[in-house]
């Protein structure tokens, strides 16, 4: 048996999760659909929508944020880019990729045209997100840090998972869907902090459709693809990829979601700059520092976070989003981070090139990075200097929304509803979403996309 045939044999033989994985499943489809909500008139989720405008159907299936219907694999396109425009959306550790905003409008296409209830949209993700952490155990994190985006590679391929067992397909069904999605991975990390970078969500949501529809029709490429020599790991890997471990992919029992989990996000740009905010959050509760006080700040990340963030002096929202220095000083200056301060205009008013250069970003060697097990996690450290004199140094090896760390109930509706703010229904939607598992169908969601 290859790795694709074991994640095909244990898609088929998942028929019960989990109350808690159920739960854990519902409560980030939620934060997508606010991610979704909030992303829909970003300029890359604009110009997707124009550019695709004329497969707007009103006699399609599926639902488009925005207003209007398309068939599945352009409804998850156009949805799937917004879920990922405003850099809101989950990260997901063992995929190396923003999980959900692949994931869940990918199978809400599907669902739509379906007419699949809520729980088994539940089951298809819970599928979906296992087989984007089986893709991915087997060549991150060296993946990742070699420049690939995994959002649009192992998350295509993954997502494809459950957006096969969500059409019905059975075991060699979904094999052949794998495979092919395979061949679709792309996305290069050299491309953050530009428009198109969501659109790499939006195509892999998108490809992951179109590989069950051609499995459909009997397409079908090398099943051993993952491993095979010039496959997915020999040419995407990087330099140390670990291959797979085919009996422990078999053996899976607890999902895992609930031994890893997917972290929502606290604040509206790239991941790789939380654990920073976060870390300074801690300092500034324990010390009570104002902005004023504050020479300098020193940050220590990761080999793969530093390239992530690329620009020390942003020129737009995108690149806002992808700069430490931004992150940090508009921190320092309001204490949080919101979506308002990451447009053009609060981008060119907040931009000082003064104040940016006091924050320096460091990341650890490759030796330190090789010589410390996955599992360990070097933390990410953050220095910050005050005219007093005073030294304070804080780290964290995960960002608040991790399963260590969750988020509350509270917060989560927070962060629905700031998403959601022009949607006049936004918390009766928010309580309709926590009985997802219940709901016959997805009508309900109609008034999110109009």
């Amino acid at each position: 048996m290859n790795v694709i045939e074991a994640i095909a044999d244990w898609s088929c033989r998942q028929d019960q999760f989990s109350p808690r994985a159920r739960e854990l499943a519902r409560i980030a489809i939620t934060d997508t659909l606010a991610c979704l909500y909030a992303g829909q008139n970003d300029f890359s989720s604009l110009a997707v929508r124009r550019a695709f405008e004329d497969y707007l159907n009103p006699d399609a299936g599926a639902s488009v944020i925005g207003g209007g219907k398309a068939p599945a694999a352009i409804a998850a396109l156009l949805n799937a880019t917004a879920a990922h425009a405003i850099d809101y959306d989950d990260n997901f550790q063992p995929g190396m990729s923003h999980a959900s905003a692949v994931l869940v409008p990918a199978l809400l296409a599907v669902a739509d045209e379906t007419n699949a209830s809520g729980s088994r949209l539940i089951d298809a993700y819970l599928i979906g997100l296992q087989a984007q952490a089986f893709v991915g155990m087997g060549v991150g994190p060296s993946h990742y840090t070699a420049g690939w985006h995994g959002t649009s590679t192992v998350g295509c391929i993954g997502t494809a998972a459950g957006v096969a067992w969500l059409m019905g397909q059975d075991e060699a069904g979904i094999s052949r869907t794998l495979s092919n999605a395979v061949s679709f991975a792309s996305g290069t990390k050299g491309q953050f902090g530009t428009p198109i970078k969501p659109l790499h969500a939006g195509w892999a949501a998108r490809n992951a459709i179109d590989a069950a529809r051609f499995a459909d029709q009997g397409m079908r490429g090398r099943i051993d693809i993952l491993e095979a020599p010039q496959g997915f790991m020999e040419m995407f890997g990087g330099a140390s990829a670990t291959g797979w471990d085919i009996a422990a992919i078999l053996s899976t029992q607890k999902h895992v979601i609930e031994t890893t989990g997917v972290m929502p996000k606290r604040h509206p740009c790239c991941g790789s700059t939380h654990m920073i905010i976060d870390a300074l959050a801690d300092l500034r509760e324990q010390h009570d520092f104002a902005d004023a006080e504050v020479v300098s700040v020193d940050t220590l990340v990761g080999i793969a976070n530093q390239r992530n963030l690329a620009y020390e002096l942003p020129q737009d929202e995108m690149q806002a989003r992808f700069s430490m220095q931004y992150c940090v000083d508009t921190v320092l200056r309001n204490g949080a981070l919101g979506v308002r301060d990451f447009t053009a205009e609060r981008v060119a008013q907040l931009t000082d090139p003064a104040r940016l250069a006091r924050i320096t970003m460091r990341a650890y060697s490759a030796e330190q990075e090789k010589d410390t097990p996955p599992a360990e996690r070097l933390p990410h450290r953050i220095t910050v200097t005050l005219k007093d004199g005073r030294v304070l140094e804080a780290e964290r090896k995960l960002a608040k929304g991790s399963l260590v760390e969750p988020f509350t109930s509270a917060d989560r509706l927070q962060k629905f509803v700031d998403c959601c703010a022009a949607l006049p229904n936004a918390r009766a939607l928010f309580m309709q979403l926590e009985m997802l598992d219940q709901q016959e169908d997805l009508g309900f969601l109609t008034d999110l996309y109009s």
